[in-house]
């Protein structure tokens, strides 16, 4: 079961860097640059790997939903930061 999710993780990071790829192809609109995609990449799997980490190491269901919740939220923060600087700091995008 282990590696079945560790695979799932795995396949996951690129067919979600499918979507923005294939939207580029449709519409101007959508300009991702190969740092875009490396660095969102980055981002997917080390989100993953970390939930897995959770999963693996933490015994309490309790526990592993709040502490992956709180990954999946910093995920969200640092994406919208890259994406839009919400909170403007030197990592702000557009």
């Amino acid at each position: 079961m282990k590696k079945k999710r560790l695979s799932i993780i795995l396949l996951a990071v690129p067919a979600l860097l499918l979507i923005p790829f294939i939207a580029m192809q449709f519409s101007d609109e959508v300009a991702w640059s190969g740092f875009d995609f490396v660095v969102m990449g980055i981002l997917l799997l080390v989100t993953g790997l970390l939930c897995e980490l959770v999963l693996r190491k933490v015994t309490k269901t309790n526990h592993r939903i709040l502490i992956c919740l709180g990954i999946l939220l910093l995920f969200l923060l640092v994406w919208a930061e890259m994406a839009v600087g919400i909170f403007g700091s030197p990592l702000a995008g557009s």
